[in-house]
C-alpha cells in the first residue's frame, strides 16, 4: 500500500479525493491538513466520509506518505511543494502555481511573483491522456484545471491533425461547485439560481493553460477566445469549442480522427450528444463533434470535481506510482 498525504483537505477537491481514495485498493490516506480544523475527525467535516476513514485533520502531512496532493488556493502550493518535494515525495498540484511553464505568462495571468521558478521548470502537464508518458517519469504534476481539461480534450485531435485555423472560441459552461466552498456573491443561490453568468472574460486563468497544453501536444499555436459561464448546477462542465475547417472533411472524417486519437482511452468516449449528466460523479469525458459547413463544433463534457480535479488527479497518481491507470477510478456516471 502506497501512503498519500493532502494538503487543504476541507475544501471541495481535498473531500473529493478522500471520498475517490478511501476506496482505492492501493493507496492508505495517512494524513490530510487543516489549520483550521487541526484535531477534528475528518467525517466531522465530511460527512460522507462517515465509515470510510478514522483520521483526524493535522497541521502537517507525516513523513511516511509517498506522494502529496496539494489541494490549495493558487500562491500556496509554491511555498509547500519544494519542502516535500526535497523529502523524497511525490506531489500533485491542484492549484494553479505550476501549470504554466513561462514565469512571464504565469505572472501576468496570475498577478503575483513565482518563488519557486527550479520547481516550475521541473512540473510537468498533468493530462494523461495528451502526456501520459511524461507523467509515468514525473516527481512533481500540476493538474490540469477543469475548464481547460473539457476544452483541450475537445480540441486536442483536430488541432494536431492540421484540419482546422488556429483561431479557436470557446463558449463554456460550469456548475458552481467550480466557484470552491466558500460562498460569494456570484454563486449565492438567488442570484444565479435561474441565470447563466458570464464571467471572466478574456481574463480566464485557463486561457493561456489551453494555450500552452494544446501547442505542446500539437506543435502548433492557437488562438483561443474563452468564454466561461456559470450556470445553476452543482457539477459539471460542457465546453463547446467552435474551430474553422482548412481541409474539406465531413462529420464522419472529423469524428474518425476524434476516434482514432482516443481509441485506447478508457476514460474518453467519443458520443453522438455529450452530456454532463453522463458524467457526472465519474472520471468519464464525453466528447461529440458537429460539421456546419466550413466549421466544426467540438463538445467536452466532465464533472468538473472529478476528471476536471480530483479524479484527474488521482489518474496521475496511478500513473506516477505504477499502479493500473484507473484504479479507484473505474465507476460510470449517475445517469439521472
Amino acid at each position: 500500500m502506497f501512503k498519500v498525504g493532502i494538503i487543504g483537505g476541507t475544501g471541495y477537491t481535498g473531500g473529493e479525493l478522500a471520498r475517490i481514495l478511501c476506496v482505492h485498493p492501493d493507496v492508505e490516506i495517512v494524513s490530510m491538513t487543516s489549520r483550521q480544523n487541526d484535531g477534528k475527525k475528518v467525517s466531522d467535516i465530511h460527512p460522507f466520509l462517515k465509515g470510510y476513514t478514522d483520521l483526524t485533520f493535522s497541521e502537517t502531512i507525516s513523513d511516511s506518505a509517498d506522494l502529496v496532493f496539494v489541494a490549495t488556493p493558487h500562491g500556496v502550493a509554491m511555498n509547500e511543494v519544494p519542502k516535500y518535494l526535497e523529502k523524497g515525495m511525490k506531489c500533485i498540484d491542484l492549484s494553479g502555481d505550476y501549470r504554466l511553464h513561462d514565469v512571464d505568462v504565469y505572472e501576468k495571468w496570475y498577478g503575483h511573483e513565482h518563488t519557486d521558478l527550479d520547481n516550475l521548470e521541473k512540473a510537468v502537464y498533468g493530462l494523461p491522456e495528451l502526456f501520459r508518458k511524461d507523467i509515468m517519469n514525473a516527481d512533481l504534476v500540476a493538474n490540469p484545471g477543469c475548464y481547460a481539461t473539457a476544452t483541450i480534450l475537445a480540441c486536442a485531435p483536430l488541432v494536431a491533425s492540421g484540419s482546422v485555423e488556429d483561431d479557436i472560441d470557446v463558449d463554456a459552461k460550469s456548475g458552481t461547485s467550480g466557484a470552491g466552498m466558500v460562498p460569494s456573491s456570484r454563486t449565492h443561490h438567488p442570484f444565479c439560481g435561474e441565470s447563466v453568468i458570464p464571467y471572466s472574460i478574456g481574463s480566464h486563468r485557463h486561457t493561456p493553460e489551453i494555450e500552452m497544453a494544446l501547442k505542446m501536444f500539437s506543435g502548433k499555436d492557437s488562438d483561443v477566445l474563452f468564454v466561461p459561464n456559470l450556470v445553476p448546477i452543482v457539477r459539471g462542465i460542457l465546453s463547446s469549442c467552435y474551430m474553422r475547417l482548412k481541409d474539406d472533411l465531413n462529420e464522419d472524417d472529423v469524428r474518425g480522427i476524434y476516434e482514432k486519437q482516443y481509441a485506447d482511452e478508457r476514460f474518453v468516449h467519443v458520443v453522438d450528444d455529450a452530456s454532463i449528466r453522463s458524467v457526472v460523479a465519474s472520471n468519464h469525458v464525453q466528447i461529440g463533434v458537429k460539421t456546419i459547413k466550413k466549421k466544426v463544433v467540438a463538445f467536452g463534457a466532465i464533472d468538473n470535481l472529478v476528471k476536471g480535479a480530483s479524479g484527474q488527479a488521482v489518474q496521475c497518481m496511478n500513473l506516477m506510482l505504477g499502479l493500473k491507470e484507473s484504479a479507484g477510478l473505474d465507476m460510470p456516471g449517475l445517469g439521472v
